[in-house]
C-alpha cells in the first residue's frame, strides 16, 4: 500500500458510478491490482441519481479524474456520452469503461473480454468451433457478443423469453459469425457444448424453463452472477452432468483487469484477485 502514497508522487483518481453502488467489489479490485502493480492510483465507488449521470462525469472529469467505470443502470447512458468508442462499445450499445484523454472521453466495454478470458484462460474451455447457447437478449448479452463470436464459435443461440427480441439481436450480430435467435421452446431438438447464462433470473432464485437434454458430453456451463452459494441455473447443470459449472466473478475481476489495462497500460495478474474474493464470499 506504501506505493500508493509515497510522498510527491501523483495520485490519479478513478471510479465506478451507479446506482444503487454500495455492494460493488470494484474499488477493491482496483486497489489490489494497483498495490500489485504499483500503479498510483485512488478509486472511489460513487453513487450518482437518476437523471445526474451526465453531470456527475462532468464534475469528476472536471475534478481530474482519470477514468471511470460505468454500472447499472448507467451503461446505455455512458455510450451516448463518449466522444470515441471502441468497436465492442460500439456494437455492444453500452460503455462500462470511460476513459478522460487530450480533451476526449474515449469509451470502451470490457464485459465480453472479461467473460472470454475467463472461460478460456482462467478455465481451459475451448470455444472455437463449439455450439453455444447465450441465455438472455439484454444489454448483459449484448455486451459479450463480439468477444464470444471473434472466439470463432461453430454456433450461438441467443434464447429470450421474448422470441423476437433474440432474433432481433442474432440478425444485429449476423456478420460476426452463425447467429440464431428464439425462444426457449426452440431448444427441444438442440444440444450445445456451452451454455451461458446472461439473464437475471439467478438474482431472482429463478430458471430458465431448459429442455432436459440440451447438454453435450463434456458440456461447460456459466451464470454471469456470482454469490456465495450456486445459483439455480448452477444447481441445473450439475444435476444434467456438466463438467464445469462456474459462476461470474471470474469475469466481474477479468472486466475490470481489462479496464485497468485501458487505463494504465499494464495487465495486472487476476488469479489471486479472484482466489481472494472468493474467500471472502464464502466467509
Amino acid at each position: 500500500m506504501k506505493d500508493l502514497f509515497d510522498f510527491g508522487k501523483k495520485i490519479d483518481d478513478y471510479a465506478v458510478m451507479g446506482n444503487p453502488i454500495s455492494h460493488s467489489k470494484s474499488p477493491s479490485i482496483h486497489t489490489l491490482f494497483a498495490e500489485q502493480t504499483q500503479q498510483s492510483i485512488l478509486y472511489t465507488a460513487i453513487h450518482v441519481d437518476l437523471g445526474g449521470f451526465t453531470q456527475a462525469v462532468g464534475n469528476f472529469a472536471a475534478s481530474g479524474g482519470k477514468g471511470l467505470n460505468v454500472t447499472v443502470p448507467f451503461k446505455q447512458e455512458a455510450w451516448q456520452l463518449v466522444t470515441e468508442r471502441s468497436e465492442r462499445a460500439e456494437r455492444a450499445g453500452a460503455v462500462n469503461t470511460i476513459k478522460f484523454m487530450d480533451g476526449k472521453v474515449y469509451g470502451d466495454n470490457t464485459d465480453g473480454v472479461g467473460l472470454v478470458n475467463d472461460l478460456t484462460i482462467n478455465n481451459g474451455i475451448e470455444l472455437k468451433n463449439k455450439n453455444i447457447l447465450l441465455m438472455g437478449a439484454g444489454g448483459a448479452a449484448r455486451g459479450v457478443l463480439v468477444p464470444l463470436l471473434k472466439q470463432q464459435p461453430a454456433s450461438l443461440f441467443i434464447a429470450n423469453r421474448t422470441p423476437d427480441k433474440a432474433k432481433d439481436l442474432a440478425d444485429a450480430f449476423a456478420d460476426l459469425g452463425s447467429v440464431e435467435g428464439g425462444g426457449y421452446e426452440s431448444l427441444t431438438d438442440k444440444k450445445f457444448d456451452i451454455i451461458i447464462n446472461a439473464t437475471a433470473a439467478s438474482l431472482q432464485g429463478e430458471l430458465p424453463p431448459l429442455p432436459d437434454t440440451l447438454l453435450n458430453n463434456n458440456a461447460s456451463c456459466y451464470d454471469m452472477m456470482y454469490s456465495a452459494k450456486a445459483t439455480p441455473f448452477m444447481n441445473w447443470a450439475t444435476e444434467h452432468k456438466a463438467v464445469k459449472v462456474l459462476d461470474g466473478l471470474g469475469m466481474l475481476v477479468e472486466q475490470a483487469a481489462e479496464s485497468f489495462y485501458i487505463w494504465r497500460n499494464v495487465k495486472p495478474e487476476t488469479k489471486v484477485v479472484i482466489e481472494k474474493l472468493r474467500k471472502e464470499l464464502q466467509l
